[in-house]
């Protein structure tokens, strides 16, 4: 007990605030591997003493942290690797610093300080005894026994005893977990289709016309292609154009109703092609820079194997039925429910074991990006298991959490473990909605642990804005959804500026889920050269990268939204200039960010017009500018404060 005590009595340091945390560290934090990390912590003493402190690795290096004043104290760290990973926060009293501290003051004053300098052998004595001194150790001994003070107080001394000086009351925090990611999983840009409309004519699109369709994907920019469920669809109750209830004898039905006597999710749908088919399809993205997403949606139609082979999987009625999937009012007749739970809230444990088996499988034919349809519906213990046991065996594997649904449930299946989530962009239309969401996005608690991933639209979502906005607001949306945020994605046929709706209805007339949907992808009107641009300056501009160094500025019209993205590395600013208004021309004023770089208002930066390749110098921080929804709603640049790159 009094070892306890005294162990406790030593660390007289708090540490306090620790961040990255997620709700006290009950979950990982979601860090980069190779991205810088800043650790922030709150960290104060009782007394006067100087204190230092440092965020320990798990590999025990150590990284001293700097005092932002306020008892604040931050870091830059990076992790390697993948997988989970953890760092904790070493502090201590510094004697030296406080000794040289005072030191300095009773020299400024005039003061003797032949007694401190008594203090300083002290204080440098258990260092006399350790072997294999260096340069600077000898030069401090002998400056010492000289009473050399120019040399004590030297800034080289201060910076050799900051690093092997003695500490005291020395305090370590708890560890705080992180998950460590591949860069795909922060940053990345997905293009979905269905490739059963890739087929010329009334065939039906095979892997082999996917194969044929990637250039034209990988010159767009992206690097996540990304199909709905390409597994056999059931026969019964399947559904007809526009959902009908009635399916024609020619309708080829929803892929979300999964499952038939040809097999099921681990099957693959026989006019799509084999499984050979499907390889060589994953080895040709590799080799333009594309992975293949698979949609995992937990859906099994009447007709799927598991029924037979396992009816205690599946929701029952109390008269014995199966029991069909609905929203009340809306109903989902071609397709039942799982049983995630026993009776007594057991968990349903091969049922569990057999929906992770699915996602190894796939991680087994090469597929490391998993789309997962409706994740909310399902339980959250059930997927924090199911994440963790992939990733354990697939470290690289990436999950995308479908989920449009209330803001603190989205936020919790983040928090057990999807690497992206779904999110609101598609309904934030105007200047105030998108910079208070963003703001929330970049500033709050989520921070840490939500990657956001903006599409702009989804085979179920043909948002309001788009079916009005014509081409210009397509522009505009994707070049929002690209520069907002890190991940961001569109549904084949956005590009083509498709938004005819089903009257009344946010949804798409003869929506691609229940027929097939060939396309003229070299329309003259698409808007592929925006959507190839975005993704190149992503590509080629370090401040794209972390979506959290977000910043909007002032344009003073409320139909221009205006923010910027920094990269420390090279001190350069982009700017976005975006015109909401999809109707009408806006003439307005902005402010360059001047303050940003530490100049005075009346300062100069030099420009770059990233859409014209021209270069100039902004004089001044009051500027004025106009765009043409039809000519070009956005505007782009770079700029580099005097000085240039450090």
């Amino acid at each position: 007990m009094s070892q306890t005590l005294e162990d406790s009595a030593k660390q007289r340091l708090v540490i306090e605030n620790v961040r990255p945390s997620v709700d006290g560290g009950a979950f990982p934090a979601k860090v980069v591997s190779g991205w810088p990390v800043t650790v922030s912590a709150d960290i104060f003493c009782d007394g006067h003493e100087v204190i230092a402190a440092a965020v320990v690795l798990s590999d025990g290096s150590e990284h001293r942290m700097r005092h932002l004043g306020n008892d604040a104290w931050e870091a830059e760290v990076r992790f390697a690797g993948i997988g989970h990973d953890r760092f904790a926060i070493r502090a201590w009293r510094d004697p030296f610093g406080t000794w040289r501290r005072d030191a300095l003051k009773k020299l400024g004053a005039g003061q003797d300080i032949s007694v401190e300098l008594q203090e300083l052998d002290a204080l440098l004595a258990p260092m006399r005894a350790r072997r294999g001194e260096g340069a600077e150790m000898k030069a401090l001994k002998t400056a010492a026994k000289r009473r050399d003070i120019d040399t004590i107080l030297s800034d080289e001394i201060a910076g050799f005893m900051a690093r092997s000086g003695p500490r005291q009351s020395l305090t370590l925090s708890a560890d705080h977990r992180v998950h460590v990611a591949r860069e795909r999983a922060a940053f990345s840009a997905w293009y979905e289709l269905f490739p059963r409309s890739l087929g010329p004519g009334d065939r039906h699109g095979t892997f082999r016309d996917v194969i044929a369709h990637l250039p034209y994907v990988a010159g767009m920019g992206f690097d996540v292609l990304y199909f709905p469920p390409i597994h056999p669809i059931g026969q019964t109750n399947r559904k007809g154009r526009n959902n009908s209830l009635t399916a024609e004898p020619d309708d080829i039905g929803s892929p979300y109703a999964i499952g038939s006597d040809e097999g099921g999710m681990d099957a693959l749908h026989p006019e799509l092609g084999t499984m050979a088919d499907f390889e060589a399809l994953v080895a040709a993205a590799q080799g333009h820079g594309l992975e293949i997403a698979m949609d995992i949606a937990l859906n099994a139609s009447p007709d799927h194997p598991w029924i037979r082979e396992h009816p205690e999987w599946f929701e029952r009625r109390p008269d014995g039925t199966i029991k069909y999937a609905e929203n009340p009012p809306k109903k989902y007749e071609d397709i039942v429910n799982f049983r995630y739970y026993l009776d007594g809230e057991a968990p349903n444990l091969p049922l569990w074991s057999a929906i992770r088996d699915l996602f190894l499988f796939w991680a087994g034919h090469g597929v490391m990006v998993f789309r997962v349809d409706n994740p909310h519906t399902k339980p959250f213990p059930f997927w924090e298991w199911l994440i963790a046991d992939v990733q354990k065996r697939f470290p690289e594997a990436i999950f995308l959490s479908e989920a449009f649904t209330r803001p603190k449930v989205m936020k919790r299946l983040a928090k057990i473990g999807f690497d992206q989530s779904y999110t609101y962009y598609t309904w934030r239309n105007t200047k105030d909605e998108l910079t208070e969401y963003l703001t929330e996005l970049t500033t709050e608690e989520c921070r840490d642990y939500m990657r956001p991933n903006f599409f702009t639209n989804t085979p179920d979502i043909n948002p309001i804005f788009n079916q009005t906005s014509g081409r210009p607001g397509f522009r505009t949306r994707v070049i929002m959804a690209a520069s907002l945020s890190g991940n961001w994605g569109m549904y084949s046929g956005f590009e083509l500026c498709e938004g005819e709706p089903l009257p009344g209805r946010e949804e798409y007339r003869d929506s691609e889920k229940y027929e097939r949907r060939p396309r003229d992808f070299d329309a003259p009107d698409s808007i592929r050269e925006d959507v190839r641009l975005i993704n190149e300056l992503r590509r080629s501009e370090p401040a794209m990268k972390d979506f959290r160094n977000l910043r909007f500025f002032p344009a003073f019209h409320d139909e221009v939204l205006y923010y910027g993205r920094f990269d420390p590395g090279t001190r350069s600013y982009l700017l976005f200039h975006v015109l909401i208004d999809p109707f009408r021309p806006a003439e307005f004023e902005f402010e360059v960010p001047l303050w940003e770089f530490g100049l005075p208002d009346d300062a100069s930066v030099e420009v770059q017009d990233m859409l014209q390749g021209n270069s100039f110098t902004w004089h001044g921080k009051a500027h004025r500018l106009e765009l043409d929804p039809v000519e070009r709603p956005y505007a782009i640049w770079k700029l580099t404060p005097p000085g240039g790159v450090s």
